[in-house]
């Protein structure tokens, strides 16, 4: 199944791009998405503990069970200001 990623912020810089597709299997969760996106963009693993993971309208954990065509947004810790 293919998802959509879409990179904020800092992630955006590191990754180069804005927004991906990212080819997985079915059943495939959110810390399996995570996986294949550092390898892909190794520079992101160092985000790993503090990453906010959206999927719709709200936030998600990492055993969330991804969907076909559905688009994610990795996004850095909110910072104030």
């Amino acid at each position: 199944m293919q998802v959509s990623v879409r990179f904020f912020s800092q992630l955006k810089e590191i990754a180069g791009i804005s927004e991906e597709e990212v080819e997985l299997p079915m059943s495939a969760r959110v810390a399996d998405l995570l996986g294949r996106l550092y390898q892909l963009h190794p520079g992101l693993e160092k985000w790993d503990r503090h990453l906010l993971i959206g999927a719709g309208l709200e936030f998600v954990e990492r055993d969330y069970l991804l969907q076909p065509d559905e688009e994610i947004a990795l996004m850095p810790p909110v910072q104030g200001g």
